[in-house]
């Protein structure tokens, strides 16, 4: 099957929707633009599907690509034959590839290599042989005895070398012990004795026994951090019935042949030296693998759990960073993100300033009217709670509350050129407020400015390849920032650069065309901007919005392309073009339309006429006016508050293979197990209806259920 047949069959489409993203991929379209722009080409392919897609044929691409270095290899050594050809283009994967491969590798230094160069050719191809009439072993071994080779036995054992090392390399016995390892291997795990575990971390593994497809993924990454940190031991035991019978098959003594035992002892020398060892390197990567593409999908989701927040909008926010000894960190932000003000105040240890915080506070909120309060959750943030939660009860200011944001990132952005270029003014420390601040204005933005490992909403993300975590999350960012789309005239460079078509550099040239020229009035100003040319103006434009500009329109998520249809949608609506209706109005205008019927009339397709018309009702709309909005405080509870049986509410915070952690408004986040849960999971950022089922005070532990 080519690549579209194959996929298609893979992911359950039709081949036809595979093959044109394909087409639309190599014509130098982008993702979210397919995704949204061209319904029509692919059958109506969500984004989810058409990663897929995009993840499978970089990988098959990626098997064509050692496909061709293979093939060109053993042609080289005059071994290609057609049904070894053949063999190879059939491949599918990389493991089967590579087992085809490895008969034909060079193996400089290996002792099957050496053998051979000593002529022991022909007796390795007696022993696979297994005839039964044949010369006594001595007689058979005397022409080889000489300066290099001592005696008889040092000839058969050179001779078992290769036969060893052929029946290692057999890409069909390779490929059925590895395949009856990954379903009944058992991985035994054992503390190593000298090793210091001081906190235990590892401590469930000390004493481990499993089969290894019984083990969940969050198990092996532990396990491989444990291995790595030389805390544990792991052996992987195959069944001696797995592999010997599929070398039996291949390789198989034959009574009454005097080369019985010298295959007999090449085999038991071939398992334990070559073949067990491969297949357990290979199983315990085909494991890792899988486990560390979990992680990444886990914080992938976590993350745009995280960047999907909704942002706490036409608000000023002070933003706090707590600490001890070097204090906490002020500033206040205006709707806007501008910086009205900043300060520090030292109201924990060793100064203990707890009355002149409080004054500095209050004043700050009286002068700039403050809405609401960013705490950050480093250290000293319970501490620092408390503080604000006692300056709100003595200020009597109606609707004056806090939350408690996730700072992760913040100090990388603090000391980032990106930080000194928009801040240049301000201190490295102040820098961190401003960011948790700004954290709650508008998640997304802000965000967008820190590498997303720094955000820590995943497990093991140190332990992971980092490339591809790199590039996964970096589809995650770009996904999210395109479905809510971007404002061209207040958007920072690094929201800029997560557009459709937009790089680095061409950000960068939007903000500099911006700061000397003015704001864009329309979508069409943005061709001016040196380096958009018509493909990137093409591939952004839908997913970039002109705010109060010269036409509505242009903040809408209806591409330029589309105007003139979406024009003529709403004359047939009745609809003013001007876009002064309520949206009510609109609402009631389109409704009573058959998108079929005006498509078919209009020459449109179905998809983009239907996206057009949700456009016209609610043009821009922000997707996350959907998600719940953080939770507000205006007190501080401790675990000590707490009881069995009570009723609250809480904000995931993190999901990972076990549960859910949630901040429910004390130090300790509280976990809601995975036995829990029932249908779907909670996403990160989510706000969810708990009861309390169990509080350990000692160890700093809640148990959640919903």
């Amino acid at each position: 099957m080519n690549h579209a047949q194959l996929i298609a069959t893979e992911l359950s489409i039709q081949p036809a929707q595979v093959a044109a993203t394909i087409a639309l991929l190599d014509e130098g379209n982008t993702l979210p633009f397919i995704a949204r722009y061209r319904k029509e080409k692919t059958g109506e392919l969500d984004e989810k599907q058409l990663r897929a897609i995009v993840d499978r044929l970089d990988k098959l691409r990626a098997i064509d690509e050692r496909r061709q270095t293979i093939v060109k290899a053993i042609d080289e050594q005059g071994k290609l034959s057609d049904t070894l050809l053949r063999s190879l283009q059939a491949a599918d994967s990389l493991t089967l590839l590579e087992d085809l491969y490895q008969p034909y590798k060079i193996k400089k230094q290996s002792r099957a290599e050496k053998a051979r160069q000593l002529g022991l050719q022909p007796l390795a191809d007696l022993i696979i042989a297994q005839p039964k009439n044949a010369e006594s072993l001595q007689k058979l071994s005397q022409p080889f005895v000489g300066e290099d080779l001592d005696d008889s036995d040092a000839v058969w054992q050179g001779a078992r070398d290769i036969v060893a090392e052929a029946i290692s390399d057999h890409p069909k016995i390779r490929g059925e012990v590895r395949e009856k390892a990954l379903q009944y291997a058992i991985v035994q795990v054992q503390k190593i004795k000298s090793a210091e575990d001081p906190k235990e971390t590892y401590k469930l593994y000390y004493d481990f026994e499993q089969r290894l497809d019984r083990l969940r993924p969050h198990q092996i990454m532990a396990l491989n951090r444990g291995e790595s940190e030389k805390i544990l031991r792991i052996k992987t035991v195959i069944d001696r019935r797995d592999w010997l019978r599929a070398i039996a098959k291949r390789f198989l003594p034959r009574n009454h042949s005097p080369f019985t035992k010298q295959l007999e002892v090449a085999i038991e020398d071939a398992a334990a030296r070559l073949l067990l060892p491969a297949i357990e390197r290979d199983v315990r990567r085909t494991l890792s693998d899988a486990s560390e593409g979990h992680a990444i999908d886990v914080f992938a989701e976590n993350l745009r759990g995280l960047l999907g927040q909704p942002p706490i909008a036409d608000q000023v926010v002070l933003g706090l960073d707590p600490a001890y000894r070097t204090g906490c960190k002020l500033a206040v932000i205006d709707p806007t993100g501008r910086v009205l003000d900043h300060n520090t105040i030292y109201p924990h240890a060793p100064q203990k300033q707890w009355d002149k915080s409080l004054k500095t506070l209050a004043m700050l909120v009286e002068k700039y009217d403050v809405a609401l309060i960013s705490i950050g959750n480093g250290t000293a943030s319970r501490e620092s709670e408390k503080l604000v939660a006692e300056l709100i009860g003595k200020v009597k200011k109606a609707n004056l509350a806090y939350l408690v944001t996730n700072e992760a990132g913040a100090s990388v952005y603090s000391a980032s050129e990106l930080a000194g270029d928009e801040l240049p003014d301000l201190d490295v420390s102040i820098r961190g407020a401003v960011s948790i601040a700004r954290r709650v204005q508008d998640p997304l933005a802000e965000l967008v400015k820190i590498d997303p490992k720094a955000i820590g909403v995943g497990l093991y993300q140190h332990d992971v390849n980092q490339k591809r975590l790199a590039q996964t999350l970096e589809g995650v960012v770009e996904s999210v920032v395109n479905e809510v789309g971007v404002d061209v005239n207040s958007a920072s460079p690094a929201l800029l650069e997560h557009v459709a078509g937009i790089g680095p550099r061409v950000a960068q040239n939007i903000v500099a065309y911006r700061d000397e020229n003015g704001e864009f009035s329309d979508r069409a100003g943005i061709k001016k901007v040196v380096g958009l040319g018509p493909k990137a103006f093409e591939q952004a434009a839908g997913f970039l919005r002109v705010r109060n500009g010269k036409s509505w329109l242009d903040n809408s998520a209806i591409h330029p392309e589309s105007y003139d249809l979406a024009k003529k949608v709403m004359i047939k609506a009745g609809i003013d073009l001007k876009g002064s209706m309520r949206i009510e109005e609109r609402e009631d205008r389109l409704k009573p339309l058959d998108a079929a019927e005006v498509a078919a009339e209009l020459n449109a397709g179905v998809p983009t006429l239907t996206d057009i018309m949700e456009q016209l009702i609610r043009p821009g709309r922000d997707p996350r006016a959907d998600m719940p909005t953080p939770i507000l405080r205006s007190d501080v509870m401790s675990m000590e508050d707490l009881k069995v049986g009570m009723s609250l509410n809480g904000t995931v915070q993190n999901v990972v293979d076990f549960g859910c952690f949630v901040d429910i408004g004390v130090k300790q986040s509280g976990l809601l197990h995975r036995s829990q849960i029932r249908g779907s999971w909670p996403s990160v950022g989510d706000v969810i209806e708990l009861k309390i089922l169990t509080i350990d005070q000692e160890r700093g532990r809640i148990g959640l259920g919903l």
